[in-house]
C-alpha cells in the first residue's frame, strides 16, 4: 500500500519532534552535569518547585507520573537517588498507605534555583533553533 503525501509529512514531523526532544535532553544533560543533575532529575525538581512553592509543601508521587517521561518504577528510582543526595524527602501518606509524598528540601530548592537559568537557556536556544 502506498503512503500518501499527508501521511509522509505527518511521519516526518513526528520524527522531527523526536529529534528536537533528543537533542534538547542531551544539551540539558550537558549543561546540568557539572551540578550533579541530569535532565530527568531537573524535570522532577522543577515540577516539585512549581507544585509545592513553599518550604514544607509536598506533592504526591502519583501526581508526577505522567508529567515526566519516565515509568513509575524509573521515577521511583530517580526520587530515591534525589533523596540520597538530600534534594528531596519522601514520606508515606497517612490517609492512604500506598501513597507517597515527596517534597523539596532546602538544598533541593537552592540547587533548583541555581540551575533553572541554565536549563531555561538551553530550552530557549534549542527550541528557537527548531522553529527556524
Amino acid at each position: 500500500m502506498a503512503v500518501n503525501a499527508a501521511e509522509t509529512r505527518l511521519e516526518e514531523r513526528w520524527r522531527e519532534i523526536l529529534s528536537v526532544h533528543a537533542r534538547t535532553m542531551c544539551e540539558i544533560d550537558r549543561a546540568l552535569h557539572p551540578h550533579g543533575l541530569g535532565a530527568s532529575d531537573f524535570e522532577v525538581l522543577d515540577i516539585l518547585a512549581a507544585e509545592s512553592p513553599r518550604q514544607g509543601d509536598q506533592c504526591r508521587v502519583q501526581n508526577l507520573v505522567g508529567r515526566v517521561h519516565l515509568s513509575q518504577s524509573a521515577l521511583s528510582r530517580l526520587i530515591g537517588r534525589l533523596e540520597k543526595e538530600g534534594l528531596v524527602v519522601r514520606s508515606v501518606c497517612a490517609e492512604d498507605r500506598r501513597g507517597v509524598w515527596v517534597a523539596l528540601t532546602g538544598k533541593g530548592r537552592d540547587l533548583h534555583a541555581e540551575v533553572l537559568p541554565l536549563q531555561r537557556a538551553v530550552l530557549e536556544r534549542m527550541l528557537s533553533a527548531a522553529r527556524d
